[in-house]
């Protein structure tokens, strides 16, 4: 097939003793703990947006300053990393039938944007689907790590604690995260899911060594750079 030009390379993860990851869509699911972002309790639906997988940052990697924003925030999340699709799967098949392996990611956030967004009722794709702003680590695959319901949740920045939380408070469990958006969108091999962040870890500057780590998967390490050319 004749292409007006080639296409963008596969964005991929590397995956313990596997082959690399190749990343299809990145979900993202907000309010997710009790306290983070005004949640307190568990709503009638889960609240998602989406990244594109071209936002994927590598672990160990060192993440420019964006432009337009003076509230750069990182926010910890377990990753799911789903090798099966469908619509409306049951939960009680996702973690044996569907779920490849789990990782640890940093959802970036331009918070000014964000509040600005939320006010005015617009999208929040401009604080949220940046460059680099989806960070990853390699996947721990599900047959090495088993399926994680429980676990402590923690970020650093320069070694001060930040956030911290247990997987296990989760208000909607990854089967029901999955079900629920296997009802309005098919699901594929491929797509991630950031599961959500136990609460605010504040600003980062330029030079802030982050890290973040969930019990059992390989800890994430990025330092934030300078500003882009442009900021």
């Amino acid at each position: 097939m004749n292409l007006a030009f080639p296409p963008a390379p596969v964005v991929t993860l590397e995956a313990m003793s596997s082959n690399p990851f190749p990343v299809r869509r990145i979900f993202c699911i907000g309010r997710n703990y009790p306290g983070a972002g005004g949640a307190g309790a568990k709503g009638e639906e889960p609240i998602y947006f989406m990244k594109p997988a071209g936002a994927m940052a590598q672990n160990h990697s060192t993440l420019l300053y964006p432009p337009g924003t003076a509230d750069l925030r990182p926010e910890v999340e377990m990753v799911v990393a789903l090798h099966k699709g469908g619509r409306d799967i049951p939960a009680a098949r996702v973690d044996y039938d569907y779920v490849f392996g789990y990782a640890v990611g940093l959802d970036m956030t331009l918070r000014d944007a964000l509040e600005q967004a939320r006010s005015e009722g617009l999208p929040w794709e401009r604080a949220k689907s940046f460059d680099h702003s989806a960070v990853c680590t390699a996947i721990t695959p599900e047959y090495f790590c088993g399926n994680i319901a429980a676990g402590k949740i923690e970020l650093t920045v320069n070694g001060e604690v930040r956030q911290s939380g247990n997987v296990a408070d989760m208000l909607w469990k990854i089967p029901e995260i999955v079900h629920y958006l296997s009802t309005r969108v098919e699901l594929f091999p491929g797509d991630l899911i950031y599961t959500g962040t136990p609460g605010d870890a504040g600003p980062v500057t330029s030079g802030d060594v982050v890290e973040a780590t969930v019990a059992g998967l390989e800890p994430l390490r990025v330092t934030i750079g300078g500003p882009t050319a442009n900021g």
